[in-house]
């Protein structure tokens, strides 16, 4: 690899960085300006894959919770996709200011949705055929959480779309990571065993269930 291509590379990785970090984003984004929109798609890709690993933690628990109660791919992936297509639309509605709730009432509903979803992963032994519409309206909610993520970051406005659509691509990625790696993890080695459910399932329900109720109170009355 060329010398250029390396700093080139390094550039854009700093750049994303200080974007991510930066208390005034909206400062930093208008060098992103100056450069290409093939750039400002790769910085974007990466910022959408941040967002979910390491710094979204409560979209890794509700990803998670979906994983748990049936750790096949195939249900997974449907769901997946539900979640992604839904917070795409709402993603790119809020980008476009189509709608614009208040931070102080979505926080509260995704950290709601994460406790719907791990309580019916201790309530209910199979998963139900509703759950892939709940997932789709849980979708709804926490593409609003991501676009006010994105709202603090800026897009820059000579590649404004193509950052938009390559940030939610980032955090797909993000997603089908945290699949993978519970498949690989979880799935793969005890989704066959007599106790997976009453050893893996139901304990580490509880403890997000717990988390998202903390969460809940938390967002609803000290935030």
């Amino acid at each position: 690899m060329e010398r250029n291509t390396i700093k080139r590379i390094a550039g854009l990785v700093l750049l994303g960085l200080s974007v991510c970090s930066s208390v005034s984003a909206h400062v930093i984004v208008k060098e992103l300006d100056n450069i290409s929109k093939t750039d400002a798609a790769l910085i974007y890709l990466a910022l959408g894959f941040k967002h979910i690993l390491p710094l979204g933690f409560d979209h890794i628990l509700f990803v998670l919770s979906l994983f748990l109660l049936s750790p096949k791919l195939k249900p997974i992936i449907w769901q997946s996709t539900a979640f992604t297509v839904a917070h795409s639309v709402t993603l790119c509605l809020a980008a476009y200011n189509v709608i614009n709730p208040p931070s102080r009432i979505i926080e509260p509903l995704i950290a709601l949705s994460i406790l719907y979803v791990a309580m019916e992963n201790i309530l209910s032994p199979r998963l139900k055929p509703s759950r892939i519409g709940i997932v789709f309206l849980f979708g709804l909610v926490h593409g609003l959480g991501f676009a006010g993520a994105l709202a603090q970051m800026g897009l820059p406005k000579n590649a404004y779309f193509t950052s938009l659509i390559m940030f939610n691509v980032g955090v797909e990625l993000g997603q089908l990571t945290i699949i993978l790696l519970a498949w690989f993890l979880l799935a793969k080695w005890f989704a066959n065993k007599p106790y997976y459910r009453s050893r893996v399932v139901i304990p580490l329900s509880a403890c997000i269930a717990a988390t998202a109720a903390f969460w809940t109170i938390q967002r609803i009355f000290f935030v």
